[in-house]
């Protein structure tokens, strides 16, 4: 039987000729790649270079200016002081009976009512016996008359004349001037016991407040020893400080014009309260530690006595208020936030390229709010509010769309650049 031949021989060829040629092909490939790799690697690189985009001006916020009538705003802080305050003392010497019924610390007292009552029985011994020698004096000038009268009588009868100097002798003249001086001095010295039978007892000299009691109910007080301390309450003064400039905006009152008006507020008083007062004159010292100038204001019925002022806080003797001064107004000035003023006392303006220019202005006042300038700016001129961190004379500046609406002296809304 004839068998078929073997394929086993067949087979190992086929796969020979395989592996031969996929490793040439493998060899191509890497070949391949190496060349490629060696054609990049020496090639320089390639940048490809843009031109720089020019940075976007930073952006600022600007008032349009204008004059205006406008004041500055002042204000400061003063304590209350009394206007007229006294210690009563007894002008003679005595027992301290009593005070009067009502007298006591926190009272009033009117004007001419008793205060306190001193033992008065010397005193009144002493007035009768001042008028007992009122008396005698008086009758003995009397008698000193008809003597007199008899002397003329005598010397007329005598029939010579005689010198002046004998004749007035002769007729009493001197007897006379004795006795009518001796009259005087006893009809004085009843009009000093009578008074002082008056100043036993104590009166106000004004419509005050008892501010305090300094002597018990029987001391003994002599001539001179103080009893009571009493306060005026139709006005009260307060003393504020101000810096000297200030001055150029007010007013003090005088004989037939009224001071500039003041605002007083207190943060003891209840929300919205306040009081009126006037200034009153500026006291020639500076004050010690700042150099500023003291001014004095008044307030008429400081303690709310009066019927139209029930409703009104009081004013206490020690209290420290804030005054808010209604300052006289100048309609040629240009009002600026406080934010455009910078160093040196210039300020920055867009031109109309928008770009940024330094101006030097002149200030006639300046608070933590605003800055009014007299000179150095025209009507219509944009200011920058904006701080800036490297500011240039010249640069491009570019601004909101509202901040060409805003006045100067408005408001002042936060930039753009603080929001981001």
């Amino acid at each position: 039987m004839n068998r078929p031949p073997c394929s086993s021989t067949a087979r190992p060829h086929r796969q020979r000729g395989r592996l031969g040629l996929g490793a040439l092909l493998a060899l191509l490939v890497l070949a391949g790649g190496l060349a490629l790799a060696g054609w990049l690697m020496s090639q320089p690189p390639r940048v490809e270079r843009r031109p720089a985009s020019a940075p976007a001006p930073p952006l600022v916020e600007a008032v349009t200016v204008a004059p205006q009538a406008v004041a500055p705003s002042l204000h400061g802080f003063g304590r209350v002081v009394a206007e007229r305050e006294a210690r009563l003392a007894s002008r003679v010497a005595g027992r301290l009976e009593a005070f009067a019924p009502g007298v006591l610390p926190g009272r009033l007292v009117e004007v001419g009512s008793p205060i306190a009552h001193l033992d008065d029985a010397d005193l009144g011994l002493a007035l009768r016996e001042a008028e007992a020698a009122l008396d005698q004096a008086e009758a003995a000038l009397a008698m000193e008359r008809g003597e007199q009268q008899r002397a003329r009588a005598e010397y007329q009868s005598f029939g010579r004349e005689l010198p002046a100097e004998r004749r007035a002798l002769v007729l009493r003249e001197p007897q006379l001037r004795s006795a009518q001086a001796e009259v005087e001095r006893a009809r004085a010295a009843r009009d000093r016991a009578r008074l002082d039978l008056e100043r036993a007892t104590l009166v106000a000299p004004w419509r005050g407040m008892v501010q305090a009691r300094l002597l018990g109910e029987g001391s003994e007080v002599g001539s001179g020893t103080e009893l009571i301390h009493l306060v005026d309450v139709a006005r009260f003064w307060v003393q504020v400080a101000l810096p000297g400039d200030a001055l150029a905006w007010l007013a003090p009152a005088t004989e037939t014009t009224p001071g500039s008006p003041v605002t007083l507020t207190s943060r003891g008083w209840p929300a919205g309260r306040e009081r009126r007062g006037e200034l009153l004159s500026v006291l020639p010292a500076l004050e010690e530690n700042g150099l500023q100038a003291q001014l004095l204001v008044a307030v008429e019925d400081p303690l709310a006595l009066a019927e139209e002022n029930r409703s009104a806080p009081a004013l206490r003797l020690g209290d420290v208020v804030r005054l808010d001064f209604q300052a006289g107004e100048r309609d040629d000035l240009i009002a600026l936030p406080a934010a455009a003023l910078r160093p040196g006392d210039e300020v920055w303006v867009l031109d109309e390229a928008e770009r940024l220019r330094r101006r030097p202005v002149s200030v006639l006042h300046r608070d933590d709010h605003r800055v009014l300038v007299a000179e150095g700016l025209v009507a219509g001129e944009r200011v920058i509010t904006s701080p800036l961190g490297q500011p240039r004379e010249g640069m491009p500046l570019r601004t909101t769309s509202s901040s060409d609406e805003r006045p100067a002296g408005a408001a002042q809304p936060q930039s753009a650049e603080a929001h981001r």
